[in-house]
């Protein structure tokens, strides 16, 4: 499986809908270089190893530094 997948992809993958991925990204649910990221070509790909540190529970503290 490929680590970064759009949100199409991941949609199908994990059962959110891709309004409800969007909605937490846009809510700051998911953090951009964590849980998200933006391609060169300016696509949203989703990075499943920060969505499964997510769903762990990971403080999202240590995730945003490790993004930083």
């Amino acid at each position: 499986m490929l680590r970064h997948v759009t949100i199409s992809k991941f949609s199908k993958e994990s059962g959110y809908t891709e309004n409800a991925i969007r909605m937490k990204i846009k809510n700051g649910v998911w953090l951009e270089g964590v849980v998200w990221i933006k391609s060169p070509d300016g696509r949203v790909l989703i990075d499943t190893e920060g969505y499964e540190k997510w769903v762990a529970g990971q403080q999202v503290s240590a995730l945003q530094q490790k993004a930083a």
